[in-house]
């Protein structure tokens, strides 16, 4: 089974640990390499001292130096258009937020409450073209971010299982959905299968959903497993599960970062097992 693990949240943003205590965490898990990825997202977001984080997660690297290999990198938010990015060691590029046409701006990942809110006021109610302005706003993330990696591709759906919202095989789904994912899938950046929202107990079926991950084998889009990990507790969690998702939609490989004869992080393939 994979021993990387690359999305991981500390309480230097909204994770509960701090990134020591989840270092040692995955030691005894067995990884061998992780990555910090701490939000860097609009005011809307969780404020981060991103200076302190890039420091203490540095200090890390050379602290367990020849136990594991850490990486720096950061979550980035589509809209993002502060702070310093340029020396984090991989990027996510995730979409959180839309931005309303008078400029207020709001979070798909908030509360059922605020989703309902924002959809009533501003698609009076039609959740279908929130999705699709979601999925717009998603296609745009390659220019803004330049991600070494998608994360949570269809996080739009987050609160699906509860409110029923989309049929997620309606085309007015489905269509701007798969134009977005296969845009993506030809910049060949991987994307996440990410276990966040089920091991939080948010969602059945992983990000992204199991039409959506074969329609990306058919893209022939690339994965990543991820555990979205905002506590210890959480590292590698569900990672057998989302390689059986990945081995059932045509998957035989998962990418993970290592480090190149210059210590260049670069993906390289394991084979999936369950």
């Amino acid at each position: 089974m994979v021993r990387s693990d690359f999305h991981m949240h500390s309480s230097f943003c909204d994770g509960a640990d701090s990134p020591e205590d989840m270092v040692k965490e995955a030691l005894k898990y067995g990884l061998v390499s992780m990555g910090f990825s701490g939000h860097m997202d609009p005011p809307v977001g969780v404020p981060m001292d991103i200076g302190k984080y890039k420091a203490e997660i540095r200090r890390l690297k050379e602290k367990y130096k020849g136990q594991i290999d850490i990486f720096l990198g950061g979550e980035v938010d589509c809209l993002f258009e502060g702070g310093d990015t340029d020396d984090l060691e991989y990027r996510i590029g995730s979409t959180h937020t839309l931005r309303m046409p008078d400029g207020k701006m709001f979070s798909v990942d908030d509360t059922e409450e605020v989703l309902k809110k924002f959809s009533e006021e501003y698609y009076g109610g039609d959740y279908y073209a929130l999705a699709r302005d979601y999925y717009e706003t998603e296609a745009k993330i390659i220019d803004r971010v330049h991600p070494d990696l998608i994360g949570h591709f269809d996080l739009v759906l987050r609160f699906n299982d509860s409110l029923h919202f989309i049929d997620e095989d309606d085309p007015r789904y489905l269509k701007p959905a798969l134009q977005t994912m296969e845009y993506l899938a030809k910049a060949d950046v991987p994307f996440e299968i990410n276990c966040g929202a089920v091991n939080r107990g948010r969602k059945k079926d992983f990000y992204p959903g199991k039409r959506l991950l074969n329609a990306l084998h058919g893209f022939g889009g690339r994965i990543v497993l991820s555990s979205d990990a905002h506590d210890k507790e959480h590292i590698l969690a569900s990672f057998r599960e989302a390689a059986e998702a990945a081995t059932d939609a045509g998957f035989k490989e998962a990418w993970v970062l290592k480090r190149d004869s210059g210590g260049q992080p670069v993906w390289e393939s394991e084979a999936l097992s369950c």
